[in-house]
């Protein structure tokens, strides 16, 4: 029996044990200690720093593993590289997983590649940030180059807004550096995709859902791309461009990108899977589970008929539930039947827990996944479903 470690065991990551289940495959969770129920399903679990890759690479050796694999965070990908390639395994290689986890190497590494991104200035001090100010234009964006979920990113208007926001990236970040680009204001997308051997075995550029606040948040995907006639085939070339730049193979990919004035610009990609819902999103088009299609990936099994042929699929949109106030949750309300259009309507809080409103996606209380005969259809029938939904708060 093959052996997979799966780095994290939250409830992101559950469809990947599942997964490895039914195909046959024993599963080693590792994550730090608490109430995760990737502990539950797991044949082994082991506790370790899944940021620390030497860490990761002592457990993995000594549980003998056949396969490493993540999903829907970036906190593993630098060891999830490193132990692929101390120990033979199939992934990314060490280089190209730390690329994809520092912003700052991969925006140097989209340069040099081709990669049409926005400019960027590495910054160590409030000095160097006065002196990257006045080589670019307002408005811009504070990164920190270490974090996930827009945590440590802020846009700013004013030299005001940028020296008060860097202090605040700097707290943020584990670096001593971070980065100002320019903001690229238009249309920002998304795009799946997954490498095998240097094969792209598919690509699947989405719309994106954004929550306007520092910068813009995804709260929801969809599918099939609004303008994939006119731009789905730019979209590819400038992924592409950005996997060969990063160096990344034999993984799935998320990349982050925005158009503006008929021109695609790559914000970031890694070497996982995206979060909200995308795995799902995926797994809807194509007809596929695509949590499977990781975990073959990871342990050699084959992957590529998965795809083969499948050149259009389903429409299908996930949604964010949020709110918009602070409280405490009084009472959920949902008077929405099962319907087979529905694959999923859940809620992340109960009754007596308290929310907060919807700045990031840990504030997140639950979230809509439906699929449709076409996007249109599927927007329609989001905002029947929605109006169904009330949750009560005492504040």
């Amino acid at each position: 029996m093959k052996k997979l470690m799966i780095l994290g065991a939250s409830y992101s990551q559950l469809p990947l044990y599942e997964a490895a289940r039914k195909l046959g495959a024993a599963t080693v969770a590792a994550s730090t200690p608490g109430d995760w129920p990737g502990f539950a399903v797991a044949d082994e679990s082991v506790y370790a720093d899944i940021t620390n890759p030497e860490a990761i690479l002592k457990v993995a050796q000594e549980k003998g593993i056949d396969g490493i694999a993540t999903c829907c965070l970036d906190a593993g990908v630098r060891a999830l590289g490193y132990t692929c390639e101390k120990m033979g395994l199939i992934g990314p290689s060490a280089r190209a997983a730390d690329i994809s986890n520092d912003k700052f190497k991969m925006k140097e590494a989209f340069m040099a590649g081709g990669v049409q991104c926005a400019r960027h200035i590495c910054i160590h001090s409030l000095e160097e940030l006065e002196e990257a100010l006045e080589k670019l234009e307002f408005p811009v964006v504070l990164k920190a180059v270490d974090l996930m979920g827009s945590r440590g990113i802020f846009r700013c208007n004013t030299r005001e807004e940028t020296f008060f926001y860097y202090n605040k990236t700097m707290e943020a970040t584990r670096k001593d550096y971070c980065l100002v680009e320019e903001f690229i204001e238009g249309q920002v997308l998304g795009c799946e995709a997954m490498i095998r051997d240097g094969k792209l075995l598919y690509c699947l550029p989405n719309n994106i859902e954004a929550f306007q606040s520092y910068v813009p948040t995804p709260i929801g995907h969809s599918v099939p791309y609004r303008k994939q006639e006119e731009l789905g085939a730019e979209v590819r070339h400038q992924v592409e461009l950005a996997i060969k730049a990063v160096g990344l193979d034999n993984c799935p990919v998320n990349c982050d990108l925005i158009e503006k004035d008929g021109k695609i610009y790559v914000i970031e990609i890694t070497g996982r899977a995206g979060g909200t819902c995308l795995p799902e999103m995926v797994s809807i088009y194509y007809g596929i589970n695509y949590y499977e299609a990781i975990v073959r990936l990871a342990l050699g099994m084959d992957v590529e008929e998965m795809f083969r042929g499948k050149t259009s699929g389903v429409a299908n949109l996930s949604r964010t539930l949020l709110s918009e106030k602070d409280g405490v949750v009084k009472a959920i309300h949902n008077e929405n039947e099962p319907a087979e259009d529905i694959m999923d309507l859940s809620f992340n809080i109960a009754p007596g827990e308290e929310v907060h409103h919807y700045t990031n996606g840990r504030d997140r209380l639950g979230q809509v996944i439906l699929q449709g005969e076409s996007l249109e259809s599927c927007e329609k029938r989001l905002q029947e479903i929605l109006s169904k939904i009330n949750i009560e708060f005492t504040v």
